[in-house]
């Protein structure tokens, strides 16, 4: 038995975190889907969350459906919390009758696939407290290989949002072989006490936002006498880099400057600058505000960047009004005014640009 693991795609996501670099975004999850459905394998598991929402525009789920029924099998599609089997839902959409190579599971049931069986159960609410995975125990199934498909939250990932709780012994409890999850967008493996890896999320198959970990994948799984061997495959063609860089002494500016200058172009970039502000290097910062447009999406936050003490700085600028303006902002950009040193490293830019 040879199977693809992906999950949480979540086609028609909003993507507020991307800017106007949105519906590029949303594109590249579409793109990422055509990837999948191109690696070998005997059939395809997409465990919940295909979609954003049961709102998305029809034209995208017939879409999604086209690009899934390119895969050369059996395709079984599990409702998440995202997008539930309920009155209205996306899986009401023809297009899952069209190709009768993709599948919508519908209720708790035993699935014969090729090499063994499927045990999976749809998801009917956004929200619950209640395992989805417990009622795959008492399914009968026939001998062999067995595989379980669900969607939701291992116990003790995140307690304080924790919904959808499965088991961390859910695998065991099912009497299955391997776990297929969906819901959480990290690749993360839970192995049994021998370390093999009973129960896996795959991660989304493109990233979704930044600080993501170890997103962009999908699994191919090998079963052989029962015992799961799991390849990891990049499918993800976005980077979302997110770069904190505390700055102490002069130079180090101009290096992440050259730093983020050299990043590629399809990335979306978040820069987050703590430390010191050297007055020569005023103009390296604007350099790197000025980046913007060299990536699908940039962002920069230097608001806990602080003037550095140089000595006789101020003694540069014209004398009287502008001097004492400049003394009087370090004294409070020093006591921790935000506003106070915002100003102060603009008035160190201009001061660079007029070369006082």
């Amino acid at each position: 038995m040879y199977f693809l693991h992906t999950a949480d795609w979540q086609i028609g996501m909003k993507a507020a975190a991307a800017g106007s670099a949105g519906a590029h975004v949303r594109a590249a999850r579409l793109k990422a889907a055509g990837r999948v459905v191109a690696i070998e394998a005997d059939f395809l598991l997409v465990a919940g969350d295909t979609f954003e929402d049961n709102a998305v525009d029809r034209a995208l789920v017939q879409q999604t459906g086209e690009i899934l029924a390119r895969f050369r099998g059996p395709v079984y599609l599990l409702p998440g919390n995202h997008d539930p089997l309920q009155p209205g839902s996306v899986w009401e959409h023809p297009v899952w009758r069209q190709f009768p190579n993709l599948h919508v599971i519908r209720e708790a049931a035993a699935i014969s696939v090729p090499g063994g069986t499927l045990l999976a159960a749809p998801l009917t609410e956004v929200h619950s407290r209640h395992d989805p995975s417990a009622c795959l125990a008492g399914i009968e199934r026939p001998g062999g290989t067995v595989i379980g498909m669900s969607h939701g939250t291992v116990e003790g990932i995140d307690p304080d949002t924790e919904h959808h709780p499965i088991a961390r012994d859910a695998w065991q409890r099912a009497r299955i072989d391997y776990m297929a999850l969906g819901h959480w967008h990290s690749t993360s493996l839970y192995p049994d006490a021998d370390g093999v890896p009973r129960m896996a999320y795959c991660g989304t198959h493109e990233t979704t936002r930044f600080g993501e970990r170890d997103s962009g994948n999908v699994l191919r799984v090998r079963m052989e006498n029962g015992l799961p061997k799991l390849e990891r495959i990049a499918t993800g063609g976005l980077s979302w880099l997110t770069i904190e860089e505390q700055i102490l002494v002069e130079g180090d500016l101009a290096r992440l400057r050259d730093r983020i200058a050299a990043l590629p172009a399809n990335a979306l970039v978040r820069v987050d600058i703590r430390g010191l502000l050297h007055a020569a290097e005023a103009v390296v910062l604007r350099q790197i505000a000025e980046m913007s447009g060299r990536f699908l999406h940039f962002s920069l936050d230097s608001e806990a960047l602080r003037p550095a003490a140089e000595d006789g700085w101020e003694e540069a600028l014209p004398a009287g009004a502008v001097r004492l303006a400049a003394r009087h902002l370090r004294e409070r950009a020093a006591s921790g005014d935000i506003v106070a040193a915002e100003a102060l490293l603009e008035l160190q830019a201009l001061a660079a640009q007029v070369g006082a």
